[in-house]
């Protein structure tokens, strides 16, 4: 690759970007958390894209120390965005993932769009989907039969 070529590859990809950097900062001015604390509009911006406001609905200043930050999403699940020292912690449907580490960033990205595939609480589709994810993640039992056992009462086990 030239350095001509390389230099048109980033002329062609500098407005999409600049735009969806302009699209987050329009987003985040709804929003007094994300403009009083700006690495929280990137944490958000890493989880959910530049997109983020389709999906949300609020968000709360839940705690000073730590500060935390209640997610709430349009389909009225939440999530917490928790700050420490040395990173962000998202706590989705109790389980924490530190998003020091890309691997726990993207299970807590997966975890996310998990709770955004719910819907609505109380709807139809939302109680199919999530008996669809219970079963999907429950173990299989021998087969479903019905098992009967004899014991005898005399029968005593030395452990």
């Amino acid at each position: 690759m030239t350095a001509a070529e390389l230099r048109e590859k980033i002329r062609m990809i500098i407005p999409t970007v600049v735009g969806q950097r302009k699209q987050a900062d329009a987003a985040a001015v709804e929003y007094d958390e994300l403009t009083k604390f700006p690495e929280l509009k990137k944490v958000i911006v890493d989880l959910l894209t530049h997109e983020f406001d389709n999906f949300i609905a609020s968000i709360d200043w839940v705690a000073p120390k730590p500060t935390t930050f209640r997610i709430n999403l349009k389909n009225d699940f939440n999530f917490y965005l928790i700050y420490t020292k040395t990173s962000w912690i998202a706590q989705v449907e109790g389980k924490k993932y530190y998003l020091l580490n890309l691997p726990e960033e993207e299970r807590a990205t997966e975890a996310i769009a998990r709770i955004l595939r719910y819907g609505a609480p109380g709807s139809a589709d939302a109680e199919a989907e999530v008996e669809a994810d219970a079963s999907a993640s429950a173990p299989e039992s021998g087969g479903g039969e019905e098992v009967n056992v004899d014991v005898e009462d005399d029968v005593t086990v030395d452990i």
